[in-house]
């Protein structure tokens, strides 16, 4: 009979085994398929993995189920078959144990990484799941691996404490900063999990060997608790057609070692990992005789620190100052005041600037507050906002505000944008989705999206806090306006304004509404928005012509028409057209700046001076009556 597992890692380094995915993979099985339906399609290919790992030296299996709960097998069709495929796995992985080896419940991260993707009542229901069909067979402990963030790993392990006792392992992975992704020190979320019931702790995945010791290296010796690491076998590269990883199984030997020495007493493996590098394993293991764990454990408790640290990144001092900084005040301390007016100026489709500096130099002179500047809006290719609001920005003097979309960046390519925004001293943006880029001139492109413009306004507002996406601090603080997008062109005003509270939950500054085309509508809206107390920015977009109000009635998304404007635009174009376009936008600003300080106009098809005409009726206007400073 086994002695029980806690009292196992008391006395000794348990081998864990190594990857299960990458090493499918590299037996010929494609990715992109699930792999842990093999569990019920092809249980002789998971059974001869264990047992390759049991040959090898492993005493402690994870089972084959490490996407194996509703939200990621659904991606699969299978999200009816979580209770079967857990089961079937824990069974398979018995069979291959034995008496000799242990086996652990494999629960991976369902987020990813991607924070807010999946909500809180969604992962306790999911996790809650795959935990009972894991117990229903008898496992000797529950694994948590691959988790980024400390919201998350709480969340299972508070799933698992409320239906079992039996051991608990929890893994992050993070990189060598040593945070987890929502802004966690090691060390305190190490003292959180072990507060909530967790038994070992560690990491897995995303770095190798090395990069682990350095994290580990960081927490300043052995921790006296019991701890678990399976890294990777090196850095993934990609070579003619398939991924490779470089580190052999004689230096994972070594490097096993090396963990024994820093306290670890589970060692295993994860991507990249083969039977041969857990074989170098026990063997470099063999005779390894590990010091006792102190009785009192060295880790803080949940509250022994203070979240992100935030003294350190308040401390830091900036290194230079930033190029174009402005000291004037904000849209948002301006609108407070004042009638403050943002003109939208669409970037060129081609490299001739020309007409786009003549307008922005126009608009400047006609007192515009702010210059917003697209993000291949509509998904079609236009020249960097970033370079654009550079130009208006030095040339000009012109306060550059930029839009942000989610369509195009993944986390690493935002977060770099941001950084290259602060070091141009741009720093009012708007954080939007993006429209898709399949309706765009380039419908073979990709849409990212790896974040909701909830998630991106809530990571570019970390970047004022000193912290970088990956929870790493930065050397001093952005200083960014965020502006959030608001449709109300919608059937139900209230449920676009209860989204909205959630983007301005998520930190967003300011709001700017998708155009507006009714008086009716802007009062509905100061009426609906009356409770929330960042300013408003409406949203007006003069009309050229009478095509041009049919094709954003009909075909834009987010815009709609009263059939009063669309009667007066009726069949005219050229001159006649923009200034009908520019008496209904008056009409509708009369409304407009009753009831908010905060403008927003749009400008069609480059033809600036409509909007110059516009902004120079907003301050004659804004002289004969006194701000409204609700909004």
């Amino acid at each position: 009979m086994k002695p029980d597992l806690r009292k196992c890692w008391e006395k000794e380094v348990l081998v864990g085994d190594g990857a299960m995915g990458t090493y499918l993979y590299q037996l010929g099985f494609p990715v992109g398929i699930s792999y842990e339906e093999f569990n019920l399609l092809r249980p002789d290919v998971i059974g001869d993995v264990h047992r390759h790992y049991i040959e090898a030296g492993a005493r402690l299996l994870e089972t084959n189920t490490f996407s194996a709960n509703y939200y990621k097998l659904s991606n699969f069709g299978l999200e009816h078959k979580v209770e079967e495929i857990n089961r079937t796995a824990v069974r398979i992985a018995k069979e291959a144990a034995g008496s000799n080896a242990y086996v652990a419940g494999a629960i991976g991260s369902i987020r990813g990484g991607k924070r807010a993707n999946v909500s809180t009542q969604d992962l306790r229901i999911h996790f809650g799941q795959q935990i009972a069909a894991l117990l229903a067979e008898d496992v000797d402990a529950l694994l948590f691996e691959t988790f980024y963030d400390l919201e998350e790993m709480r969340i299972a392990l508070q799933r698992a404490r409320e239906l079992t006792q039996i051991p608990v392992i929890c893994q992050f992975a993070v990189d060598q900063v040593g945070r987890t992704l929502d802004g966690f020190a090691i060390p305190e979320a190490f003292g959180t999990l072990l507060q909530e019931g967790a038994d070992v702790l560690g990491f897995n995945c995303h770095s190798g060997p090395k990069g682990i010791m350095s994290v580990m290296a960081g927490l300043h010796g052995p921790l006296d608790i019991p701890m678990s690491v399976f890294p990777n076998a090196g850095l993934a590269d990609y070579v003619d057609g398939k991924y490779v990883y470089g580190a052999s199984p004689e230096y994972f030997g070594e490097c096993a070692k090396s963990f024994a020495d820093m306290g670890v007493r589970i060692i295993g493996g994860c991507c990249g990992t083969t039977p041969e590098h857990i074989a170098a394993t026990a063997k470099a293991l063999s005779e390894y005789v590990p010091k006792p764990l102190a009785d009192e454990r060295k880790l803080p408790g949940a509250n022994s620190t203070i979240r992100l640290q935030m003294e350190e990144s308040a401390e830091a001092k900036p290194t230079g100052e930033r190029q174009g900084r402005s000291a004037d005040p904000s849209i948002t301390e301006l609108v407070k005041e004042r009638h403050t007016v943002i003109v939208e100026l669409d970037p060129p489709r081609d490299l001739d600037i020309g007409k786009f500096m003549e307008g922005a130099a126009a608009l400047k002179a006609a007192g515009v507050d702010a210059l917003t500047l697209a993000d291949n809006s509509l998904a079609v290719t236009r020249m960097s906002n970033m370079a654009l609001g550079h130009l208006v920005q030095t040339e000009l003097g012109l306060r550059p505000l930029v839009h942000i979309a989610c369509r195009d960046r993944n986390l690493i390519g935002t977060q770099s944008h941001m950084m290259g925004f602060d070091a141009l001293g741009i720093d009012h943006v708007l954080a939007v989705t993006g429209d898709p880029a399949r309706f765009g001139d380039l419908p073979a492109a990709s849409s990212v999206y790896d974040m909701t413009s909830f998630e991106i306004i809530r990571m570019i507002k970390q970047l004022n806090d000193g912290i970088s996406f990956s929870g790493k601090p930065l050397k001093q603080k952005a200083k960014f306006v965020v502006g959030a997008a608001f449709n109300p062109n919608v059937k139900h005003l209230h449920k676009a304004v209860e989204r909205l509270e959630k983007k301005i939950a998520s930190g967003a500054d300011f709001i700017m509404t998708q155009p507006v085309y009714d008086s009716e509508l802007i009062v509905s809206i100061k009426e609906a928005t009356a409770h929330l107390d960042i300013p408003i920015f409406i949203g007006i977009m003069p009309l050229a012509s009478g095509k041009n109000a049919e094709y954003l009635h009909n075909e834009v998304p987010g815009i709609q028409l009263s059939d009063d404007v669309r009667k007066r635009m009726e069949g005219l174009q050229g001159p006649e057209g923009r200034a009908m376009g520019v008496e209904i936008a008056k009409e509708l600003l009369d409304t407009a700046m009753e009831h908010f300080n905060g403008i927003y106009l749009m400008t069609p098809f480059m033809f600036y001076e409509m909007n110059v005409a516009l902004l120079k009726y907003v301050r004659e206007k804004s002289k004969q009556s006194s701000p409204h400073l609700s909004h």
